[in-house]
This record gives structure tokens, sequence and C-alpha cells, in this order.
């Protein structure tokens, strides 16, 4: 099924994240990246005048992907988001070419309903100001397990996962592709990891919105739910070869690397994915705060390319939709 839809390919993109804050509303278990607030060791909050020097150090020439996505800051508005956004905008057509337009990712559905809870906002209106001020695509994160059980369980403040997948319906329907994750090796069942697969699929049928599946696994370090431990590498790699198998109407899965290590996202290339996610420069705290391997995640083209060719495939550079750079 991967070669039928991907060949030999292993896509990847040049990349930066932008994390604006840790500080969080939410307090989902599996989560070692949250503050309460500013007193917190090792909480962070950007300020729109500290936007563009970030912008500045991450960027690297031929760059065509900014990623932004953070926590639910509990005193930061709307116009907050946006201007973020407005920002990052202006930096990316300073820099892009041609070539190598620059676009701008940003936000996940559970940011997108907070934002309209908190500002009164619809969930169109929302996105629609949000596209006014440069967004273009969605990160998927925020799906955790749709299982209202195992939501309550790990994550009882955030929205349900009928909300997610309404949002990403709404975004779909304004043209903006997004991409879908599913956290998996904590407290869900494997019959909740295929329900959960089932309701994206039934989506993509509906909207075709999505470019990409990305299986997030739950890493235990520092956080609620680190009695767990944390599932083995070939369940991880089974967990990418089903959703493959199930998920064939979306035409990509990504072995995120710094959540897997280099090694194993490669080995998933033989299991189902067929993207390795981009460069990063060492822009993510995400999942290096829970224990991934990766603690100052960068991948250069040069690796890549050798890892991939050593491996068997070929890398490939795209965009953020999977059109090929040359």
């Amino acid at each position: 099924m991967r070669r039928s839809l991907n060949g030999d390919r292993v896509w990847y993109n040049r990349n930066f994240h932008i994390e604006p804050s840790n500080i969080c509303t939410h307090r989902c278990l599996f989560c070692a990246y949250r503050r309460d607030d500013a007193s917190q060791p090792g909480a962070w909050s950007l300020g729109i005048d500290e936007i563009r020097p970030y912008c500045e150090r991450k960027f690297t020439p031929g760059t065509t992907e900014i990623h932004i996505v953070g926590s639910v800051h509990p005193e930061q508005d709307f116009g907050y988001y946006r201007r973020i956004l407005e920002e990052v905008r202006r930096f990316a057509d300073e820099r892009q070419t041609p070539q190598r337009p620059v676009t701008l990712k940003a936000y996940t559905a559970v940011e997108i309903d907070d934002m309209c809870r908190f500002n009164g906002l619809s969930v169109k209106e929302c996105l629609l100001r949000l596209q006014e001020a440069g967004l273009e695509t969605m990160p998927g994160g925020g799906a955790e397990i749709f299982a209202p059980g195992v939501r309550r369980r790990i994550c009882p403040d955030k929205c349900t996962g009928e909300r997610w997948l309404d949002i990403h319906r709404t975004a779909h329907a304004l043209g903006i592709p997004t991409n879908a994750t599913m956290l998996f090796g904590h407290v869900e069942s494997r019959a909740d990891r295929i329900d959960h697969l089932l309701a994206l699929r039934a989506l993509q049928e509906e909207t075709g919105g999505f470019n990409a599946f990305i299986p997030l696994q739950f890493k235990a370090r520092d956080n609620a739910l680190s009695r767990l431990g944390e599932v083995s590498a070939e369940e991880v790699l089974r967990t990418f070869a089903i959703a493959r198998l199930a998920l064939d109407n979306i035409p990509h899965i990504k072995a995120y690397w710094p959540m897997l290590g280099k090694d194993l996202a490669l080995e998933a290339m033989a299991w189902g994915a067929d993207d390795m996610d981009g460069t990063i420069n060492d822009s993510t705290q995400i999942y290096a705060l829970a224990g991934a391997e990766e603690q100052r995640p960068t991948l250069s083209i040069s690796e890549l390319e050798q890892k991939a060719q050593e491996a068997g495939w070929k890398a490939v550079e795209r965009d953020s939709f999977y059109r090929i750079i040359s």
C-alpha cells in the first residue's frame, strides 16, 4: 500500500517551529510541556516583539514552512494569535522566493476551539480571520484519542473528539488542508485506536482535506502518566502498518522523527510511513520535555539523504502540500 501511493519516496521539508508559550490552561495528564504560570521553572511566553527575532534565529535559506503551535495561554486573546500570524507572514514574505514560497502552518483544533470559546467566535469566523492573517494549513495535534472515556481520563478539559473533527471539517470546507494525529500507547485500548482511525477515514471520505496522518507515541517522562511506561518499538511499527492499511484515502503517513528518533522513523518507512517531517532546526520542545530521544532536534539534508539511500529509499523534498521541490 505504501509503495502504491508513494513509491520509494521519503518525503521531507525544510521547516522550523514557533512555540509561542508553554503556559497552558489545560491540564492533560500526558503532557510534560505545559506550565501553570510564568513563575514555574521552565515556563516561557513570547511577546509579539519577540516573534521576528526568533524567526531570524531559526530561519535558514530554503525554508518553506513555519509551523506555529503551542499552548492555550490563559491570558492571551484572539488578537495575540492573529498578530503572531501577521508578524510571521511579514517576515516570511521578506525571505521567500518564487521558487520557495514559505507556508504558514498554524494552530491545532484545540487552540482554535479555545480561541472561539474565549472570544465569542464561530469556528468559521475564527478560521477566516486567521486565513486573512496568513494561515494556509493546520497541524493535526490535539486529536489524542477520540474515545470519550479515554479523553475524560487523560484530557478532561480539552475539546471533545467530535469537536476536533468538526473544526477540521470546517477548515476543509474553507480550503484549508490539515493533518491528523493519534496519541497512542497510554490508557487507550487497541479498539480505541481503530475507532479513531475509522473516524478519520470517514471524515476524509467526506472532505478529502487531510494531507497526512501522524501516529504519535506517548512518551513517559515527567508527566502524570509516567507510571505506564512506553510501548515497544514493535507496537509502534505495527500501529503505523495498521494506519496505512486503514487510511488508504489519506495519502501520507508521517513518522515524526523528533518523537520517534531518526532511526525508528526511518524504519517506519518499511511499515507504511512515507514522510519524515522536516529539518526542524532545534525549534521544538514538546517531545523533548517528555523524554524523546531527540533532545535538540535538527536534521540536515545530507544526513537524511544518506540514511534514506542506505535503507533503499529516495529522499524527496516537498512543500507543505506535498508538491515536489526540485
